[in-house]
């Protein structure tokens, strides 16, 4: 059911994007190389040097694929890997705030659904509040989702892992490459044009402490997941984080009633 609905939202977001005719010409920027996250890592953290115990940085996942095409080379995997790590760091800075804001019973003082319907209830952990809310919502929510992904994966100047900047997300206002036919008034990675009036080394520098900052939300956020669920698991947590009953990897399961 889960891949179902997945499936659906994005055949469902994919509706929302259109090519622009006056796409300009692609440009191609030098990949990253294993050397270069080796110098990364130095400025990530001088105490603890590059750490790659498995070898990615090493790997070629795509060449014998059917995306051979667009992975088929070291620095494609390298850019995937990159971007990955960028675009999960930011997902968990703002998980890492939503967490903190549900689990304090912060709410919108308006009602969550058109006809009335409050938003859970402020008691509820997180887990539970997202369990509670109307599974038309969730739709929502994964629509949007799957929307900004195909929008990051194709509206772009290049691809990641074809020499484009990993973590760069395509503007949605006036974009040279594609058009949403319902614009919207502001864009999803510097709305406010904040980071446009930056140089090169203020952005470099800014990337660095945006990636530790990602690594660091990334195991709080799992630090909150995993005191929710077994008690005692994160000593500094117990106590302050409600338990959960569910599962946390079914999305779904509070709406399963409706299929029954």
């Amino acid at each position: 059911m889960r891949n179902i609905v997945l499936a659906l939202a994005f055949v469902s977001a994919s509706a929302f994007v259109q090519p622009n005719a006056r796409s300009a010409p692609r440009v191609q920027p030098v990949s990253e190389t294993k050397a270069d996250l080796e110098a990364l890592a130095a400025k990530l953290n001088p105490v603890v040097p590059f750490f790659d115990p498995i070898g990615l940085a090493d790997q070629t996942f795509w060449a014998t694929s059917p995306w051979e095409a667009l992975g088929s080379t070291n620095e494609a995997t390298i850019g995937f890997l990159r971007h990955a790590e960028i675009k999960h760091g930011r997902v968990a800075m703002a998980a890492f705030v939503g967490y903190c804001v549900q689990a304090n019973g912060l709410r919108f003082p308006w009602p969550m659904t058109m006809d009335g319907s409050p938003f859970p209830e402020a008691g509820l952990s997180p887990e539970a509040q997202w369990d509670a809310i109307p599974f038309a919502a969730k739709w929502q929510i994964i629509s949007v989702i799957a929307f900004l992904e195909l929008w990051g994966e194709a509206a772009g100047d290049a691809h990641y892992m074809k020499g484009g900047k990993p973590g760069d997300f395509p503007d949605l206002v006036d974009n040279k490459n594609m058009q949403i036919p319902h614009p919207v008034p502001l864009n999803l990675f510097d709305p406010f044009g904040f980071s446009k009036k930056k140089t090169e080394a203020q952005k470099a520098e800014g990337l660095i402490k945006e990636l530790n900052n990602g690594r660091l939300a990334q195991i709080g956020i799992m630090g909150f997941v995993a005191a929710s669920k077994v008690d005692g698991s994160v000593p500094f947590l117990t106590g302050i984080i409600k338990h959960y009953d569910g599962d946390v990897m079914q999305p779904f399961e509070g709406n399963l009633h409706l299929f029954n």
